[in-house]
């Protein structure tokens, strides 16, 4: 598997680019923070879709699927998995899109 491609898919799919290529969950926890709603959920996927701050330490595959970050003064997580079309399990191939659904979570530190 190429780390480059399923980075590529990764960004895509979290920038907004591809919707397509999967669905965003926004965990119970992140919902009661954000208010009002929809405009407060709108500043949070913002700062997931900017994020760049990718290292060793919360990017060790380079494959973009974790960042952490503010807001409200509350540390926020995003992960991104990369499930089977069926979601059933995890891709036997995050690098091909047309076997890869993928999940972007949103969740508050704590959830995680």
């Amino acid at each position: 598997m190429s780390a480059d491609r399923i980075r590529q898919l990764n960004d895509a799919f979290r920038k907004g680019e591809r919707p397509e290529l999967g669905d965003i969950v926004i965990t119970p926890g992140v919902r009661a923070l954000v208010s009002p709603w929809p405009m407060g959920i709108a500043v949070v996927y913002d700062k997931v879709r900017m994020f760049e701050a990718f290292d060793n330490a919360n990017d060790p595959h380079h494959e973009h699927d974790f960042g952490a970050f503010e807001h409200c003064d509350t540390k926020l997580f995003f992960k991104l998995d990369c499930y089977d079309k069926k979601m059933e399990c995890g891709s036997e191939n995050p690098a091909d899109e047309k076997v890869t659904t993928r999940v972007l979570t949103i969740m508050l530190a704590h959830e995680y």
